[in-house]
């Protein structure tokens, strides 16, 4: 399954010079937060695909304008052709906005799907806006990972995550890393994955 994930940033490559060709074979989008509404409908819009998102902390229009055309797989599994996708948008909480929580709040969401990941057998794909702790996050509160991400992977080894916010460009970092049996995927910008399930 040929996979489209964006976040972070809008690119000016895909926005301003869209190329339907560079797209062709996608199967599916997904967003890790902090993109405007209005870009996640043009590429839903351009590529024909389903679009699915999460918000990100800077995200707070989606409670009123979300993006149209779109689903939101924010506190959810959505299935897609046999795939479980579980989302779990927002960062660590760091000035008490919108899609900003704490620890224990994050915690606290995911036990609420807890019946609703065994009833699904679990999930193929994690989808966030924030990262793991200590996988890829970065030392600041406003951009630390959760420590309860590190846990939905050791309970059920996910194929695949897919996270944003941690911006490629705020250190040297590699896009992509491996936990245990999960493979994990900065997305910000934008990035197509081949994946095997």
């Amino acid at each position: 399954m040929k996979i489209l994930l964006v976040a972070d940033k809008e690119e000016p490559y895909i926005w301003d010079y869209f190329d339907r060709e560079r797209f062709k074979g996608v199967d599916l989008v997904l967003s890790c937060g902090d993109l405007k509404a209005e870009y996640l409908s043009f590429l839903v819009t351009m590529i024909h695909t389903p679009l699915l998102y999460v918000p990100g902390n800077h995200n707070k229009k989606f409670i009123t304008q979300p993006p149209e055309g779109c689903v939101s797989a924010d506190d959810t599994i959505i299935t897609h052709k046999g795939i479980r996708i579980l989302g779990l948008g927002g960062s660590m909480n760091y000035s008490n906005q919108p899609y900003q929580y704490t620890e224990r709040q994050m915690e606290k969401r995911i036990s609420k799907l807890k019946r609703h990941i065994r009833k699904h057998n679990g999930f193929d794909i994690l989808l966030t806006h924030a990262p793991a702790f200590s996988l890829g996050d970065g030392d600041d509160i406003a951009h630390r990972g959760f420590k309860s991400f590190v846990d939905l992977l050791d309970t059920y080894s996910p194929k695949y995550f897919f996270h944003g916010h941690q911006h490629m460009n705020y250190r040297i970092q590699p896009r992509t890393m491996q936990y245990k049996d999960t493979t994990i995927v900065n997305a910000y910008g934008y990035h197509i994955i081949d994946c095997e399930f």
